[in-house]
């Protein structure tokens, strides 16, 4: 079965993908999703250990689908992944303080950059969902501050806005 191309238009798109893949972990996850539809109880017993935050990161970064798996007669419904790109193509151009930007948010610890982290979703918990009052309310450029939600497990980046994440 053929797979489909990701396009990354959007340089802060790159952090979650870096992170992703900079742990042995989720890389494993993500190959073993590359050959075939698996639940998260098949992938923990491939793998050998919780696939839960490998499962979480490869759906944010847009990586995954999943479906309903229909078990047998009496037993509950459990959701599928699978990996739904094979392939990257990336298409854009920022300047070098921006990809610094994007790299320095990509690997800092959590420690390091969770006052920002937490500023920002307490801004959209507030109602500030634009990009450009949160960009004069933070006093950083919209990059930074996609590339910043985009480190967030409670934040998407929706175009032009931010937004509250359904399960949080």
């Amino acid at each position: 079965m053929p797979k489909r191309t990701r396009i990354i238009n959007d340089p802060s798109e790159l952090v979650p993908l870096l992170q992703t893949f900079q742990s042995k972990e989720h890389k494993q996850v993500f190959n073993l999703l590359l050959e075939e539809w698996l639940t998260k109880g098949d992938i923990e017993d491939k793998m050998g250990f919780d696939a839960t935050e490998s499962i979480s990161i490869l759906k944010k970064c847009g990586l995954l689908e999943s479906q309903w798996h229909m078990p047998k007669p009496g037993k509950m419904p459990e959701k599928e992944y699978h990996s739904s790109y094979s392939k990257v193509q990336s298409n854009f151009q920022c300047s070098f303080e921006d990809l610094s930007d994007i790299i320095i948010l990509t690997f800092n610890k959590y420690e390091e950059i969770s006052d920002l982290i937490t500023e920002l979703e307490e801004l959209v918990e507030k109602g500030n969902h634009s990009m450009s009052s949160l960009t004069r309310a933070m006093n950083k450029n919209p990059l930074y501050i996609r590339s910043l939600a985009r480190r967030s497990s409670k934040l998407s980046v929706m175009g032009q806005r931010l937004k509250m994440n359904e399960e949080n």
